[in-house]
């Protein structure tokens, strides 16, 4: 016995429209509930449409956010205050302590009508000896021109070889008494594999065309010719170095036997030895010696734009040091 109530699949529920076939108006709700379905489609594809262009302009604010924020640009300042400026870290040319970030913000520093007095926070274990005597003569170029705005160094955990270089020609320099503080030498690393490969039985195929151009070479042996020349280079860069300290130290520097020998000494012993000249952080020189307790951090802050372009520029260049000579590289640490 049949009733005519077969209904028809419901395309919007996935079951049956509910609607016997043989009544009136069963075509209209099946088409009915077609159109819902199709329109229910539509609108969840645009509200993933929606959701999506959303996250992409949520993406785009944060990366416009951090290029406009941390791109180096100065805000204007409104009052007296203390201007401080950081090497923090390896003073490289790839790194964020590198010369001409520092140097930019020092000459920033300086510009501003209403800095008091300049900070050089330094908390760095050295680095390239190019990048730290680049600082140093922007240091004593802004202390010429700007003589009556002081610039104090204030030492954080370290400030040795490269960051003492940089330190060196201001005008005085305050420590911690636990600081590490000197390390004044000079030093050339690189590895020699040559005993690896006579084991491995691997030969060194190397061609040049000038005589010294495979010096430094790791894969092959080192020469008394090469030692040679490499110690006249260091003792030269070191003879730089000692300079500045000296010339930027003046009478106040107490020179020991082992002073310039590579040691590194406490800040408290530093004080005595006359490498830094007192104990303050940079709290304390903004508010009893500038009297200006407000401190400003002019610090240069990377784009991401800037970023990938020094990582770039890093590679290629270390790409062609290793081409020159794998390993070796001249550091003040």
């Amino acid at each position: 016995m049949s009733d005519n109530l077969t209904p028809e699949k419901d395309p919007a529920s996935g079951g049956r429209s509910g609607v016997p076939a043989d009544q009136p108006g069963w075509e209209r709700a099946a088409l009915e509930r077609i159109a819902l379905a199709a329109i229910n489609e539509q609108r969840a594809a645009r509200r993933w449409r929606i959701f999506f262009r959303f996250l992409f302009l949520g993406v785009l604010a944060l990366v416009v956010w951090g290029v406009l924020s941390f791109s180096g640009e100065r805000v204007a300042t409104t009052g007296r205050h203390t201007a401080m400026v950081s090497i923090d870290g390896e003073i490289a040319a790839d790194s964020n302590a590198n010369a001409e970030d520092v140097n930019t913000a020092l000459d920033s520093a300086f510009e501003d009508s209403n800095t008091a007095g300049v900070i050089l926070y330094c908390n760095s274990p050295g680095g390239s000896p190019v990048q730290a005597g680049i600082i140093n003569s922007e240091v004593r170029r802004l202390r010429g021109k700007y003589p009556s705005i002081p610039l104090y160094v204030v030492v954080g955990d370290m400030c040795a070889s490269g960051g003492y270089y940089a330190a060196a020609a201001a005008e005085k320099i305050y420590v911690d008494k636990a600081s590490i503080v000197g390390s004044i030498g000079v030093l050339m690393d690189s590895f020699g594999f040559t005993g690896l490969m006579d084991k491995l039985g691997v030969q060194r195929r190397l061609h040049t065309s000038g005589e010294n151009k495979g010096f430094f070479d790791p894969f092959s042996p080192e020469t008394p010719k090469m030692d040679e020349h490499a110690q006249v280079m260091l003792d030269q860069i070191h003879a730089q170095f000692i300079d500045a300290v000296r010339q930027g130290r003046g009478k106040r520097l107490h020179e020991t036997p082992d002073m310039f020998s590579g040691l590194f000494w406490t800040g408290q012993k530093s004080v005595e030895l006359g490498l830094a000249d007192g104990f303050g952080d940079a709290n304390y020189v903004a508010r009893e010696i500038f009297k200006a307790p407000d401190i400003v951090d002019y610090t240069v802050k990377e784009s991401i734009t800037d970023r990938v372009a020094r990582k770039f520029g890093a590679a290629v260049g270390a790409g062609a040091v290793r081409a020159m000579a794998l390993g070796s590289k001249i550091n003040l640490h």
